[in-house]
């Protein structure tokens, strides 16, 4: 082989490797500007949220995960959160011109995900939620990087829903969960048919039933002791975040149909308020009957319970009497 040959030869490869590095350097060929999945060699034990104004630090700790350093975490969302981590892949490619339309003219701020496994930072990016894109959310890498909408494999729901940093979304969703010995009294009121309403008091190791006008008798104890006992885990769907003002305001605004008070033995008042769900249907409201909009007085938000959950709780006077 003459040297001619051998010095096109080496020029060639060469050119090869220079080309590899440029693609390397570019998205979306080069994994390390366009790769968002997290690989920890055994787990994901820390995941931090931000934007310019809050944080938040979901953590292992044991065998639980906390809110920045405070309440465990739901574990549902946690996992959930840990799936995206884990198998996000880029869709495709975002062009300048649909970045702008979609995140820059409405200024979104992106939310920025780090995640580690102890002290080792697994990987960084920044994710834009915008519900206006049918396609999925857009990430980028850094903020000077391409962006490229990403979306998990086998999963049609909103991956941006699991980049929420209020706390809240993070705690258990429920909105009762006492043992009978925590309770010291519960108020039903049936808002639509106040004699229908109610008192339990437990004192002295003895129910009480009673009504606005007094003490009742005749009722059947067990079925009182039964009722307490459905306070132990009472679950919500899901919360409202992002709902409109407006839509709040309006039903609101309504009587509600229902509100509950527990009082415990630690001196802690729990007070649920529920109205009929209505929804907008070809410009007539509807009333969702599968479903009730409730809220706590912990906090303004709302958020949306199934009868099939609250139902138990859902009880005339006349229940407690012998049929």
């Amino acid at each position: 082989m003459n040297k001619s040959v051998i010095k096109g030869l080496v020029g060639s490869v060469v050119i090869v490797l220079l080309l590899l590095i440029i693609f390397r350097t570019r998205s979306p060929f080069g994994k390390n500007n366009s790769s968002f999945s997290s690989e920890p060699e055994k787990e994901i034990t820390k995941i931090e949220l931000s934007d310019n104004i809050k944080k938040l630090v979901i953590e292992e700790k044991g065998d639980n995960w906390l809110i920045n350093g405070k309440s465990v975490a739901r574990k549902s969302g946690v996992m959930f959160l840990l799936r995206i981590l884990k198998e996000i892949k880029i869709k495709s490619p975002v062009s300048a011109d649909l970045f702008e339309a979609e995140i820059t003219s409405k200024n979104i701020s992106g939310v920025k995900v780090k995640v580690y496994e102890n002290r080792k930072l697994l990987n960084t990016f920044l994710v834009y939620k915008t519900q206006s894109n049918a396609y999925g959310n857009f990430a980028k890498l850094k903020e000077t990087s391409k962006p490229f909408i990403v979306y998990v494999p086998g999963y049609e729901g909103d991956i941006g829903s699991g980049f929420i940093l209020n706390e809240l979304y993070w705690q258990p969703y429920l909105v009762f969960n006492l043992l009978p010995s925590e309770i010291s009294s519960v108020n039903f009121e049936n808002l639509s048919d106040t004699t229908s309403s109610f008192k339990i008091t437990y004192k002295s190791q003895h129910y009480s039933l009673s009504s606005s006008k007094g003490v009742l008798t005749g009722w059947d104890s067990s079925l009182v002791a039964r009722y307490i006992t459905y306070f132990a885990r009472v679950p919500f769907e899901s919360w409202s975040f992002g709902t409109a003002d407006a839509w709040k305001k309006s039903n609101e605004s309504d009587q509600p149909l229902y509100r509950i008070t527990v009082n415990t033995t630690q001196g802690r008042k729990n007070v649920l308020t529920l109205w009929a769900l209505t929804k907008e249907k070809q410009g007539t409201k509807e009333i969702d009957s599968d479903r009730l909009l409730g809220k706590t007085d912990e906090n303004d938000e709302f958020f949306i319970m199934r009868y099939f959950d609250i139902d138990p709780l859902i009880k005339k006077r006349s229940y407690f009497f012998p049929k």
